[in-house]
């Protein structure tokens, strides 16, 4: 006997989502998962406040970008959730009074945290909307891999660990320590 047909998401069943989880629609299904972990938050706190006083804050008025920490973003019939991502002020030109952004982010950044499903699903919304850049952190591995969409599939164009010095597009003009995303963890052998 065949399955009956499941209806797609929509977005007032991610409304009715209880507020502790985060709540997403990926090709037409209701993803949750719990809200970050600490050591989540740290790293992407962390990485926010290490790009931010040069790209946002630094930058005068239409070359500055603007960074969000777990924005709402509509893209096509998909409803995501980046742990962090970065307009050009060029292209985001209003702040929406809604929870919700239809404007394709310039940069997404997604940390590696235990109950947080479908990555690769993430990745493939994120590259068919045409999403430039693509960070992954994982705060265990104490890693970053830094992705740049060309010809609609992702590039990796570096990885980084441990507290190396991190320059990596589009955000190259700054360098920082990725250590700073994990300060509680010591440094590797070797690092300082």
């Amino acid at each position: 006997m065949a399955e009956p047909a499941q209806r797609a998401a929509t977005y007032e069943d991610l409304l009715a989502v209880p507020e502790n989880l985060v709540a997403e629609i990926l090709f037409g299904h209701l993803v949750t998962h719990p809200r970050p972990a600490p050591r989540h938050s740290v790293a992407i706190m962390a990485l926010g406040a290490s790009l931010a006083p040069a790209f946002q804050f630094a930058r005068p008025g239409r070359s500055a970008w603007i960074f969000m920490n777990m924005p709402e973003v509509h893209l096509g019939p998909h409803v995501v959730v980046p742990d962090a991502a970065a307009w050009r002020r060029l292209r985001l030109t209003v702040l929406p009074e809604t929870s919700g952004l239809d404007v394709v982010p310039d940069w997404v950044c997604e940390v590696h945290s235990p109950g947080r499903d479908a990555p690769e699903e993430r990745r493939a919304v994120y590259a068919k909307a045409g999403v430039p850049y693509l960070w992954h952190v994982d705060p265990v591995l104490r890693m970053l891999e830094v992705f740049e969409l060309r010809g609609g599939k992702w590039l990796l164009l570096d990885v980084y660990r441990d507290n190396a010095a991190v320059a990596a597009a589009p955000f190259a003009d700054v360098s920082f320590p990725l250590g700073l995303l994990w300060p509680f963890d010591p440094p590797a052998e070797g690092q300082a």
